[in-house]
Protein backbone atom coordinates (compact mmCIF):
# COMPACT_ATOMS: atom_id res chain seq x y z
CA UNK A 1 0.00 0.00 0.00
CA UNK A 2 1.13 3.74 -1.01
CA UNK A 3 1.52 6.16 1.89
CA UNK A 4 1.89 9.62 1.08
CA UNK A 5 1.69 12.62 3.13
CA UNK A 6 0.33 15.48 1.52
CA UNK A 7 1.62 18.09 4.01
CA UNK A 8 5.20 17.21 3.20
CA UNK A 9 3.97 17.38 -1.11
CA UNK A 10 2.73 21.21 -0.02
CA UNK A 11 5.54 21.98 2.32
CA UNK A 12 5.53 25.52 1.12
CA UNK A 13 2.11 25.54 2.13
CA UNK A 14 1.48 23.82 5.28
CA UNK A 15 4.53 24.60 6.78
CA UNK A 16 5.43 28.22 8.21
CA UNK A 17 8.46 30.05 9.86
CA UNK A 18 7.61 31.82 13.22
CA UNK A 19 10.39 33.93 12.29
CA UNK A 20 10.34 35.60 9.47
CA UNK A 21 7.04 35.70 6.80
CA UNK A 22 7.50 34.76 3.59
CA UNK A 23 5.56 35.25 0.03
CA UNK A 24 3.81 31.89 -1.48
CA UNK A 25 1.29 31.44 -4.31
CA UNK A 26 -1.58 28.47 -3.09
CA UNK A 27 -2.83 27.64 -6.33
CA UNK A 28 -6.13 26.33 -6.99
CA UNK A 29 -7.00 23.39 -4.71
CA UNK A 30 -9.67 21.07 -3.93
CA UNK A 31 -11.61 21.46 -0.30
CA UNK A 32 -14.67 19.88 1.83
CA UNK A 33 -15.45 23.76 3.22
CA UNK A 34 -18.99 24.98 4.85
CA UNK A 35 -19.78 28.17 5.65
CA UNK A 36 -20.83 29.96 8.95
CA UNK A 37 -21.50 32.58 11.09
CA UNK A 38 -20.99 33.43 14.61
CA UNK A 39 -18.47 33.02 17.74
CA UNK A 40 -16.23 29.79 17.64
CA UNK A 41 -16.36 29.56 20.72
CA UNK A 42 -19.26 29.40 21.67
CA UNK A 43 -21.56 28.83 17.91
CA UNK A 44 -23.57 25.23 17.64
CA UNK A 45 -23.13 25.74 14.32
CA UNK A 46 -19.36 26.05 14.25
CA UNK A 47 -19.17 22.85 16.06
CA UNK A 48 -21.63 21.12 14.22
CA UNK A 49 -19.39 22.13 11.09
CA UNK A 50 -15.95 20.87 12.40
CA UNK A 51 -17.46 17.25 13.29
CA UNK A 52 -18.88 17.04 9.72
CA UNK A 53 -15.95 18.21 7.84
CA UNK A 54 -13.73 15.46 9.88
CA UNK A 55 -16.17 13.06 9.47
CA UNK A 56 -16.77 13.42 5.72
CA UNK A 57 -12.92 13.52 5.45
CA UNK A 58 -11.69 10.42 7.36
CA UNK A 59 -14.73 8.24 5.63
CA UNK A 60 -12.97 9.45 1.94
CA UNK A 61 -9.57 8.49 3.39
CA UNK A 62 -10.57 5.07 4.47
CA UNK A 63 -12.74 4.58 1.21
CA UNK A 64 -9.44 5.29 -1.10
CA UNK A 65 -7.62 3.27 1.57
CA UNK A 66 -9.47 0.04 0.87
CA UNK A 67 -10.67 0.97 -2.93
CA UNK A 68 -8.75 0.23 -5.89
CA UNK A 69 -6.00 3.06 -5.32
CA UNK A 70 -5.50 1.76 -1.98
CA UNK A 71 -3.63 4.82 -0.87
CA UNK A 72 -3.20 5.65 2.81
CA UNK A 73 -2.81 9.65 3.85
CA UNK A 74 -3.25 11.82 6.56
CA UNK A 75 -6.11 14.02 6.85
CA UNK A 76 -5.18 17.40 6.28
CA UNK A 77 -5.60 20.30 8.93
CA UNK A 78 -8.94 21.84 9.28
CA UNK A 79 -8.53 25.76 7.97
CA UNK A 80 -10.48 28.85 8.19
CA UNK A 81 -11.63 31.93 6.57
CA UNK A 82 -12.56 34.73 9.02
CA UNK A 83 -14.01 38.17 7.57
CA UNK A 84 -17.06 40.47 8.54
CA UNK A 85 -19.33 42.40 6.00
CA UNK A 86 -17.49 45.74 7.51
CA UNK A 87 -14.55 44.35 7.63
CA UNK A 88 -12.67 47.76 9.10
CA UNK A 89 -14.99 46.34 12.12
CA UNK A 90 -13.48 42.92 12.45
CA UNK A 91 -12.73 42.68 15.71
CA UNK A 92 -12.12 40.15 18.86
CA UNK A 93 -14.84 41.77 20.60
CA UNK A 94 -17.55 41.31 18.20
CA UNK A 95 -16.87 37.60 17.63
CA UNK A 96 -20.61 37.13 17.77
CA UNK A 97 -20.30 39.07 14.29
CA UNK A 98 -17.86 37.22 12.16
CA UNK A 99 -18.58 35.09 9.39
CA UNK A 100 -16.17 31.90 8.21
CA UNK A 101 -15.60 29.28 6.32
CA UNK A 102 -13.74 25.86 7.54
CA UNK A 103 -12.13 23.78 4.98
CA UNK A 104 -10.27 20.56 4.53
CA UNK A 105 -7.98 20.01 1.60
CA UNK A 106 -8.96 17.20 -0.39
CA UNK A 107 -5.63 14.73 -2.33
CA UNK A 108 -6.33 15.17 -6.27
CA UNK A 109 -7.30 11.54 -6.16
CA UNK A 110 -11.06 12.54 -4.66
CA UNK A 111 -13.88 13.13 -7.34
CA UNK A 112 -17.53 14.38 -6.74
CA UNK A 113 -18.77 10.96 -6.78
CA UNK A 114 -16.62 9.71 -4.26
CA UNK A 115 -17.06 12.78 -1.82
CA UNK A 116 -21.21 11.90 -2.46
CA UNK A 117 -21.11 8.41 -1.85
CA UNK A 118 -19.43 8.50 1.28
CA UNK A 119 -21.44 11.46 2.03
CA UNK A 120 -24.19 9.04 1.91
CA UNK A 121 -22.89 6.69 3.96
CA UNK A 122 -21.63 8.75 6.88
CA UNK A 123 -25.75 10.13 6.77
CA UNK A 124 -26.37 6.30 7.36
CA UNK A 125 -24.54 5.88 10.09
CA UNK A 126 -24.29 9.20 12.00
CA UNK A 127 -26.87 12.14 12.57
CA UNK A 128 -24.45 14.90 11.58
CA UNK A 129 -27.06 18.25 11.13
CA UNK A 130 -24.35 20.17 9.11
CA UNK A 131 -23.26 17.08 7.00
CA UNK A 132 -25.91 18.35 4.15
CA UNK A 133 -23.76 21.83 4.36
CA UNK A 134 -20.46 20.51 3.38
CA UNK A 135 -19.51 21.53 -0.33
CA UNK A 136 -16.55 19.80 -2.27
CA UNK A 137 -15.21 22.95 -4.63
CA UNK A 138 -12.45 24.48 -5.76
CA UNK A 139 -10.41 27.08 -3.87
CA UNK A 140 -8.04 29.56 -5.81
CA UNK A 141 -6.31 32.11 -3.10
CA UNK A 142 -3.65 33.51 -5.29
CA UNK A 143 -0.94 35.18 -4.55
CA UNK A 144 -0.27 35.51 -0.27
CA UNK A 145 2.24 35.71 2.89
CA UNK A 146 2.44 33.28 5.98
CA UNK A 147 4.05 33.17 9.41
CA UNK A 148 3.59 30.64 12.00
CA UNK A 149 2.47 31.60 14.93
CA UNK A 150 2.46 29.69 18.40
CA UNK A 151 0.45 30.12 21.11
CA UNK A 152 -2.90 30.89 22.24
CA UNK A 153 -5.16 32.23 19.53
CA UNK A 154 -5.73 34.83 21.82
CA UNK A 155 -2.55 36.57 21.18
CA UNK A 156 -2.74 36.02 17.12
CA UNK A 157 -3.35 39.98 17.43
CA UNK A 158 0.89 40.83 17.48
CA UNK A 159 1.61 37.81 14.34
CA UNK A 160 -1.30 39.75 12.61
CA UNK A 161 0.43 42.85 12.31
CA UNK A 162 3.78 41.66 11.32
CA UNK A 163 2.25 39.60 8.82
CA UNK A 164 0.35 42.93 7.14
CA UNK A 165 3.29 45.06 7.86
CA UNK A 166 5.64 42.70 5.83
CA UNK A 167 3.41 42.69 2.96
CA UNK A 168 2.80 46.43 3.26
CA UNK A 169 6.53 46.66 3.19
CA UNK A 170 6.27 44.08 -0.19
CA UNK A 171 4.25 46.88 -1.98
CA UNK A 172 1.25 44.83 -1.64
CA UNK A 173 -1.89 45.36 -0.65
CA UNK A 174 -3.90 43.20 1.80
CA UNK A 175 -6.60 41.27 -0.85
CA UNK A 176 -9.13 38.20 0.20
CA UNK A 177 -9.68 36.64 3.78
CA UNK A 178 -8.06 36.02 6.83
CA UNK A 179 -6.47 32.24 6.52
CA UNK A 180 -5.87 30.25 9.38
CA UNK A 181 -4.58 26.71 9.05
CA UNK A 182 -4.59 24.95 12.56
CA UNK A 183 -1.84 22.73 12.62
CA UNK A 184 -2.06 21.91 16.66
CA UNK A 185 -4.91 19.34 17.39
CA UNK A 186 -5.93 22.21 20.60
CA UNK A 187 -7.43 19.23 22.52
CA UNK A 188 -4.38 18.24 23.49
CA UNK A 189 -1.80 20.22 23.25
CA UNK A 190 -1.19 23.04 25.84
CA UNK A 191 -2.43 26.83 24.46
CA UNK A 192 1.08 27.94 24.60
CA UNK A 193 2.28 25.30 22.35
CA UNK A 194 -0.60 25.47 19.61
CA UNK A 195 0.59 26.00 16.15
CA UNK A 196 -1.32 27.90 14.14
CA UNK A 197 -0.25 29.35 10.06
CA UNK A 198 -1.73 32.61 9.85
CA UNK A 199 -1.96 33.33 5.63
CA UNK A 200 -3.21 36.53 4.39
CA UNK A 201 -3.65 37.16 0.65
CA UNK A 202 -2.19 40.31 -0.98
CA UNK A 203 -2.05 42.03 -4.39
Amino acid sequence: MNKIDYKKELKHLYAASAKEPALIVVPTLRYLRIDGAGDPNTSSAYREAVEALFSLAYTIKFAIKKGEAAIDYGVMPLEGLWWMEDMTQFSVTRKDEWLWTLMILQPPLVTEPLVESCRAQLARKKDLPALSKVEFAAFAEGKAAQILHIGPFTAEGPTIARLHRFIEAQGLMLAGKHHEIYLSDIRRAAPDKWKTIIRQPAE
